[in-house]
């Protein structure tokens, strides 16, 4: 391949990336708008009622089409450092459509969180591992991160009327189980589909996909009916990084680049990303009540 075709497809990936991205974003604004105007126990009903969400959900499949193609085109090194740009794209258009304007602390610590997260995957180059790994070797670190994902959950719960608490956690149980644990059994399940439908439903792995990606689904729904965008997103955002290291490590074989100082720069991006998704969550808490952080994603400039 010549540098000239080389560029163009590092060029084609970066602009299908920021699609991508904005069809996320769409998606979640849509969905977070949904679910925060559904009734207080019946979260399944007013959503599964909703354009909006329908129109979301739209949005999620439109996005991994486009990024199916990004990355036809190009590397994972290139595009998912660009996909997690949608931050950027959701917090704005929430804000937009909640009437409300964004705090300059809101905007930099969304620029902190969407750095980080280009720093992790840049320097740690997190390198493809063996997908195909044996139960023993999945138990304790899935059994580890599926109970951190529990109790967050149950922090989510138990947070009563404090609304960005209650976004935060379930957004961080949602992004651990749906982003976290089911990719880890995306591409395994999938290669298993290649050989044939009887082999993928005969395998542990498709159902522990399954219910990895319905239970996080469900919560991350739950996070957006609790509060604010601000809160729930970069939580679910962080969750596949987090228990990728975990799970990729442990499990897969994978390997983090830590040599040389990156060790050092890995670690800070993880400190950062922690850092400014509980600063995104925390935002809210100076704007009002709970009631006023449900009915608008973003808080409102003083």
């Amino acid at each position: 391949m010549t540098s000239s075709s080389s560029s163009a497809s590092w060029w084609a990936a970066i602009v299908l990336a920021l699609i991508a991205a904005a069809l996320f974003a769409c998606a979640a604004v849509a969905q977070q708008s949904a679910a925060a105007a559904a009734p207080e126990g019946a979260l399944v009903r007013g959503v599964l009622t909703s354009g909006r969400w329908w129109a979301g959900v739209g949005g999620d499949l439109g996005g991994y089409l486009v990024q199916v193609a990004a990355l036809a085109v190009g590397s994972v090194a290139v595009v998912q450092p660009v996909l997690v740009s949608m931050l950027l794209f959701a917090l704005p258009l929430s804000a937009r459509f909640s009437g409300l304007r964004m705090r300059p602390s809101t905007w930099l610590a969304a620029f902190g969180l969407t750095a980080a997260l280009v720093v992790f995957v840049a320097v740690g180059e997190p390198t493809e591992g063996d997908a195909d790994a044996p139960w023993s070797a999945w138990a304790w670190p899935l059994a580890a991160v599926v109970a951190i994902a529990l109790v967050a959950a149950a922090v989510g719960v138990r947070a009563g009327g404090r609304a960005s608490r209650a976004a935060l956690s379930f957004g961080i149980a949602g992004g651990l189980l749906l982003f976290g644990v089911a990719v880890a059994f995306t591409k395994y399940v999938t290669d298993l589909v290649e050989r044939g439908l009887l082999v993928a439903a005969t395998s542990w792995q498709t159902y522990a996909l399954v219910a990895a990606g319905v239970a996080g689904f469900s919560l991350q729904q739950r996070a957006f009916q609790a509060g604010p965008l601000a809160a729930s997103l970069p939580a679910v955002t962080i969750g596949e990084p987090l228990a990728a290291v975990v799970l990729g490590v442990l499990v897969l074989q994978e390997r983090i680049e830590v040599g040389g100082g990156r060790g050092v720069v890995v670690a800070a991006s993880i400190a950062v990303m922690v850092v400014t998704t509980v600063l995104l969550s925390r935002v809210q808490a100076g704007v009002g009540s709970a009631g006023t952080a449900r009915s608008g994603p973003l808080p409102s400039s003083q």
